[in-house]
């Protein structure tokens, strides 16, 4: 006699076993991964549950969620079945997210040092795909008042135009400015052109006296300062 098969659905699973319930008992530090993969997507398949669907996507990455992290909607649901566009929107919201708490962990976080501009954002640029240029606008006491991405791509004195980068500065009523990238190879080590794009934007910057005290560039878990380093 042949046997009928079938997934037990989430919420068919006694309350103690539901991600959501035991968020809400325990708090989400407590759930496995694919618990909180789960509640971001909320729903599974006709033969999976939200919670399969999670430890399926984990197993395509081999538990590596800077790979997953990194990945647009499509990447994400390719091969998945279940996680769908939206689904894979929602966990790169969630991501993305997470990136920006790290960046705003102090409302106005105060730059003693190149560590402290590496604390601040290397969270949040260590495991970009693409470089990124984000500019730091400081007060007089070195207190970060605003940061915004302003350029995306290689650094290049040819493209990088100092109007976008001081724009920014006067329109925040910067005392000084800290420009910071990342090297998505994860070596931090600056190049020629990195040198020769923050030379031009010093010149400029001491045109229009919003100084730039340093560039610091970004890789993974490391970090160099221009300035300690003596190249500006």
């Amino acid at each position: 006699m042949e046997t009928t098969q079938y997934r037990v659905r989430i919420k068919d699973l006694p309350e103690d076993e539901r991600p959501l319930e035991r968020l809400y008992k325990h708090g989400p530090q407590i759930l496995k991964t694919s618990e909180l993969i789960a509640i971001i997507i909320r729903t599974g398949t006709e033969n999976a549950t939200a919670v399969q669907v999670g430890e399926q996507l984990l197993q395509k990455y081999d538990g590596n969620l800077k790979r997953l992290a990194n990945d647009n909607e499509i990447q994400i649901a390719e091969g998945i079945k279940g996680m769908g566009k939206v689904k894979a929107s929602q966990i790169m919201a969630a991501f993305e997210l997470g990136r920006r708490m790290a960046a705003f962990f102090e409302e106005k976080p105060n730059i003693g040092s190149p560590a402290d501009v590496a604390r601040i954002m290397m969270p949040s640029m260590r495991d970009r795909q693409k470089e990124i240029l984000y500019v730091l606008c400081l007060d007089t006491k070195n207190n970060v008042i605003k940061q915004r991405q302003i350029f995306e791509g290689s650094l290049n004195a040819s493209i990088i135009h100092p109007r976008e980068v001081f724009r920014f500065a006067v329109e925040e009523a910067a005392a000084s400015i800290i420009l910071v990238h990342n090297h998505p190879s994860g070596d931090p080590t600056p190049s020629q052109e990195d040198v020769r794009a923050t030379t031009q934007l010093i010149e400029a910057g001491n045109y229009i006296q919003i100084p730039v005290v340093d560039h610091v560039i970004i890789g993974d878990g490391c970090y160099i300062s221009l300035k300690e380093e003596g190249l500006i």
